[in-house]
């Protein structure tokens, strides 16, 4: 904690206990942000993992039909059946909010098939390991989106993260610890302009029996 570089004064005083108080409603505000934005990044994460583990086996079984199809083919037959597909796919990027925060959303548009070849140099295998790579890249895709919005996520999350930190750890304490010093203060300065009251009164009315006795 430390003291703020302001004047004791009781319009200094009236301003910190105003922005304490904004204080105190940003920090409880920022907070229910940060254990919302929290929720759905955890909700994001654990989709994501999902998915991932759902690709990993995904793209495991159609390497392992791919290797099973090339023992029964030959390099031209691979080659001639993967070098022409016809597949056309445009990928729309778009942005929308979650929370205040900017997060992708993909949006995948197809023509056309990988699978553009004849079946006369291949086997069931391999077309196999086409169909199933063909449904993979969807949802490869779809992965993809999701961890950048669980990036986007993190990213928000850590700003909200260190200005709740600000508040609840530097700012609020200077501003209490700063309107406890002024209080202290005014407390001080009125009392010191009691006694030079007291003291002005009592040297008055010494005066004023002195005179009398002077008189008398």
């Amino acid at each position: 904690m430390a003291l703020l570089n302001v004047n004791p004064t009781r319009m200094a005083l009236m301003e910190l206990k105003r922005r304490h108080k904004s204080s105190k409603r940003g920090h409880k505000l920022l907070k229910d942000k940060q254990d919302g934005l929290m929720q759905q990044f955890m909700g994001i994460v654990r989709q994501a993992k999902t998915l991932r583990e759902e690709v990993e086996e995904e793209l495991g079984n159609v390497f392992k039909k791919f290797l099973a199809a090339s023992a029964w083919m030959t390099d031209a037959q691979l080659q001639n059946a993967l070098s022409s597909p016809q597949a056309k796919i445009e990928l729309e990027v778009e942005t929308k909010s979650v929370m205040s925060v900017k997060i992708p959303n993909f949006t995948i548009s197809k023509e056309g098939t990988i699978k553009s070849y004849g079946y006369a140099g291949t086997n069931a295998m391999f077309d196999e390991a086409v169909e199933e790579l063909e449904q993979v890249f969807e949802v490869l895709i779809n992965l993809s989106q999701i961890e950048k919005q669980a990036e986007a996520m993190a990213i928000e999350l850590e700003t909200t993260r260190r200005r709740v930190n600000a508040l609840e750890h530097k700012m609020i304490p200077d501003l209490e610890e700063t309107v406890k010093y002024i209080k202290m203060k005014l407390d001080e300065s009125e009392r010191a302009g009691i006694i030079a009251t007291m003291r002005i009164k009592a040297s008055l009315e010494e005066q004023e029996l002195q005179k009398k006795e002077k008189q008398s």
